[in-house]
């Protein structure tokens, strides 16, 4: 049974956060602190992101002492409104309303929320008293490929459901001037807020088709990425060898997850990739024979947006749509576990 995604949107919070800027107040607020600074300033340039977008001005960050009440704070108000306005935007993409929504999936790993954040929407949304909720936490990065797939299963064992799917995260309330971890410093480069949504349902006709994925889970790997929790708030882990697994590993799981779907790469038309940093993409490229450049729709999400988490890759589908890319897709995402994530799609013109 195949899977419709009717409506799909994306949106950003309202403060705009150049790079240069965030380097020079980074610079100015972290160099202090953390000796080795000075000799990380060039991941800001290299990098490949020009600017993000976040739930707390500039200015918030100048403040060391914010807490993991006053972070968690910025992030619930900053992610109920992006789940309202991402939300409302699928839902006039899909020509549904609220009413007609019978099961929501809410995606986030970056705050905490209960009741959780569709709840919190609810009345302003209008969604029905006897509407499903589906909230997942925990996924990061690959959070978007998998709340899709867990999105697209809930479509096809309820046929005819119209399901909504939400994917929020607010990263910039986690900055740390505290910890002085590496780690710190690359989130500091990298990390955006944003929202995703899509409505998918197994009735009528859409451009974007898609089956349930498959997830490929690495043993022994739980250190790779993720948070520490503390009195002060998350605390990002990601390690620096990210990019050297991917390059090692990815192929073996590309070919795993296929064999699972019963498919096989020749296939597929191309990829949707969490653009997760520019060496990530590099190596993504080179892990799975791809020519360089390929990936560019994942480089132009990357500069435009930064890594916003689990909604970047619904991003890079909805830059796919729009620039009128056709064919089969295979969706796939990294993120904590260590977990790699696979959806396909189909594109039609």
């Amino acid at each position: 049974m195949t899977v419709m995604l009717h409506g799909l949107a994306t949106v950003l919070p309202p403060h705009d956060l150049p790079q240069d800027l965030v380097q020079a107040r980074a610079e100015k607020i972290l160099g202090p602190r953390y000796p080795q600074f000075a000799r990380l300033l060039t991941t800001f340039s290299q990098s490949g992101i020009e600017r993000r977008r976040s739930v707390a001005p500039l200015e918030w960050f100048d403040d060391a002492a914010h807490g993991w009440e006053e972070r968690n704070r910025i992030w619930h108000d900053g992610c109920a409104a992006m789940v309202r306005d991402a939300a409302s935007a699928a839902l006039d993409d899909a020509g549904w309303t609220a009413k007609t929504v019978d099961v929501v999936v809410t995606v986030t790993s970056t705050g905490i929320a209960t009741p959780t954040l569709e709840a919190v929407v609810w009345s302003d949304m209008g969604f029905r008293q006897d509407v499903m909720r589906v909230p997942v936490f925990g996924l990061g990065c690959a959070g978007g490929a998998s709340g899709l797939s867990i999105a697209a299963q809930l479509a096809k064992g309820r046929p005819g459901a119209r399901v909504l799917l939400i994917v929020v995260e607010a990263c910039t309330p986690s900055f740390r001037t505290d910890r002085l971890q590496k780690s710190d410093i690359i989130a500091t480069v990298l990390f955006g807020d944003g929202a995703a949504a899509a409505c998918l349902s197994t009735n009528g006709a859409a451009a974007i088709t898609l089956d349930a994925g498959v997830q490929h889970i690495w043993p022994d790997t739980l250190e790779i990425m993720g948070w520490d929790v503390d009195d002060s708030g998350l605390g990002v882990i990601f390690d620096r060898s990210i990019p050297a697994f991917a390059m090692a590993h990815m192929a073996g799981a590309v070919d795993a997850a296929l064999t699972a779907m019963g498919r096989t790469r020749a296939e597929f038309d191309g990829m949707i990739c969490h653009p997760g940093g520019a060496k990530v993409i590099t190596a993504l490229e080179t892990a799975l024979d791809l020519p360089d450049g390929t990936l560019d729709l994942e480089r132009e999400v990357l500069r435009d947006h930064g890594n916003m988490s689990a909604p970047t890759v619904l991003f890079v589908l909805d830059a796919a749509r729009k620039a009128g890319r056709t064919g089969r897709f295979l969706m796939m995402a990294l993120g904590p576990g260590f977990t790699a994530s696979f959806v396909p799609l189909e594109i039609s013109a």
